[in-house]
């Protein structure tokens, strides 16, 4: 008996060191692949900077800011300046969130969302026999939600900014009267959907012409409604000579968005959510955006494993995320809609008692079937292109904004007159239970559509504070995976020691219940990772996978410095000073 408990023990060791030893192997290896693929250095500055999409977006906020305004006003410059020089998702006839941390310590969110129309109802996107014509929901007049943008930028002017409107948005007119440089990648993206801007309008715009990189695009139809913004306020958007051309142009293509819509709408300030992570202290965003609750979630999931031993991508670490992200990602399609219309139980979703027995079925051995999993059961409760900025002024104060066309240029609508792209929002309602959005995402019946209600987001802009004092601002575009870049990012600058720039550029992979599917960042990760995998029985997707985000993030270095990451996979920018 004791010669088979001792052969028992030998094996037994032996398997862990084979272990560890292949753990070691497929940490070199991923290391190895990063290295290769990272391109850029974190920029390290003193006082304050300002990372987004592009260069020329990054460098307005910067201005502002050395021109004597703090971090909310070069928050409504660098809104304004994306809509210029970044239209894929850039915009002022889109929404987005916007949480903040000033000097003092105040948090707080902004959500200007996009919403319903009033004349929407809940089938209009099915036909007679009850199906799903999903081409409506997300091409053309139909697709559009009322915009927030501007009632956004100019609730956060009011409320935090010092610098006159005018003055903020002086640079931003020349920038659309100058003209902005054209990227290479921004270059094939209006060359691939220029038949389906010519298809949607049925006219030549300013992006039907030919371009090609290093061309400038100069954009007076919008310099001028940017002029009259300036001139007259947000009203001008609501309820001036532009909010008239917003109405008259929709309905001439059988849209519904009305006067009466545009009166209506309000940005509204809400309650962060706030939650720990070992010694981080984490804000971000509250519905409708389901970004602060999954990412509470899944943080807390993955709280008890000892990821930081596991290894940055190993298979572990993928394991515990896929397992964490599945179970958020069911609760997210059953609870989670807009606050103004339902009853969410928002500390219940994040508290220990409820998520406490949500893991008890996983195991390292086999993948859990998200056929399987439902959402979790809450004692007597009833029931894809965006883009990311960080700010840090030199007084301390710190903001996350995520703003979005949803799909890339939105509903590919472009009004010739005023100069810019609508959203296509409305793909973000559940326009029947249990049909996929574009994103692949299943909403339920907190999600469907009504009349002047926000559609549910994964929108995740987050501030970070680490003992006491603010740490790390960060987001990023991305549809369904921005909460899982989030989340990444995060831990691998907590977890696994790297710099911000390291850490944005880093290899993602994404998991969200349904479909039951890894996606992988091509090329990024070890073969021998992935077969592992599917041997455990997980579902792996690498060839075609999407781009999985391009955060942007701002960290305080323990001397003081600021230091940003801009991501390598788009054009992204940090510029400081």
């Amino acid at each position: 008996m004791k010669k088979i408990i001792i052969l028992l023990l030998a094996i037994l060791i032996f398997s862990c060191k084979q272990e560890n030893k292949k753990v070691a192997v497929e940490q070199n290896l991923i290391l190895a692949s990063v290295k290769k693929e990272i391109v850029k250095e974190s920029v390290i500055v003193d006082s304050a900077m300002v990372v987004s999409a592009k260069e020329e977006a990054s460098k307005i906020g910067i201005q502002i800011l050395k021109n004597g305004g703090n971090a909310f006003d070069a928050m409504v410059a660098t809104e304004l300046a994306l809509a210029v020089s970044f239209p894929v998702a850039g915009n002022i006839a889109g929404g987005g969130f916007m949480i903040y941390r000033t000097i003092e310590g105040e948090i707080g969110a902004l959500d200007y969302r996009e919403k319903a129309p009033i004349h929407a109802s809940r089938n209009m996107y099915l036909d007679e026999d009850g199906d799903f014509i999903s081409n409506k929901s997300k091409v053309g007049a139909l697709a559009v939600g009322v915009p927030g943008t501007i009632a956004g930028i100019f609730a956060v002017h009011k409320k935090l900014g010092s610098l006159p409107i005018e003055q903020i948005i002086a640079p931003v007119i020349a920038l659309a009267t100058n003209g902005y440089f054209l990227t290479e990648q921004q270059a094939k993206r209006i060359t691939y959907f220029k038949a389906s801007f010519l298809k949607t309008n049925n006219s030549e715009s300013l992006y039907t012409k030919e371009y090609k990189t290093g061309d400038t695009i100069k954009n007076i139809a919008l310099a001028n409604t940017l002029k009259r913004i300036s001139e007259n306020g947000r009203a001008e958007f609501y309820q001036g000579e532009t909010g008239k051309a917003i109405v008259d142009f929709l309905q001439s293509k059988n849209g519904i968005i009305s006067m009466e819509d545009l009166n209506a709408y309000e940005a509204e300030w809400r309650a962060p959510i706030v939650f720990s992570y070992k010694d981080l202290r984490i804000i971000s965003m509250s519905p409708p955006s389901s970004g602060g609750i999954c990412l509470a979630q899944i943080l807390k999931f993955i709280e008890p494993y000892p990821i930081k031993s596991y290894g940055h991508n190993s298979t572990k670490t993928i394991q515990i995320l896929t397992e964490a992200e599945r179970r958020a990602y069911a609760d997210r399609s059953f609870y989670l809609g807009d606050p103004d219309f339902i009853d969410i139980p928002m500390d219940e979703l994040i508290s220990d008692e409820y998520l406490k027995g949500r893991m008890d079925n996983f195991s390292f051995d086999k993948a859990t079937s998200s056929d399987s999993l439902s959402y979790g059961i809450i004692p007597g409760y009833e029931s894809d292109e965006t883009t990311h900025y960080s700010i840090v002024d030199k007084f301390g104060n710190a903001i996350a904004v995520t703003t979005t066309l949803n799909a890339a240029f939105g509903s590919k609508l472009y009004s010739n007159k005023l100069g810019f792209f609508f959203n296509n929002e409305m793909d973000d309602f559940s326009s029947k239970p249990g049909e996929p959005n574009m994103y692949g995402l299943i909403g339920g019946k907190a999600n469907a559509i009504d009349p002047q209600k926000r559609m549910l987001s994964s929108m995740t802009p987050t501030l970070v504070e680490k003992d006491g004092a603010f740490w790390m601002t960060l987001g990023t575009p991305g549809g369904a995976t921005i909460i899982t870049s989030v989340l990444q990012t995060i831990l691998n600058v907590y977890e696994f020691d790297m710099d911000m720039q390291q850490a944005v550029d880093a290899p993602r992979f994404h998991h969200q219940w349904f479909p039951d599917i890894i996606r992988f960042e091509p090329n990024s990760f070890p073969k021998d990772s992935l077969n592992y995998l599917k041997i455990k029985g997980y579902q792996v997707i690498e060839n075609n996978s999407i781009i999985l985000g391009k955060v942007d993030g701002i960290r305080i270095l323990p001397n003081g410095k600021l230091e940003g990451g801009a991501d390598r996979r788009g054009d992204d920018t940090a510029v400081g000073y």
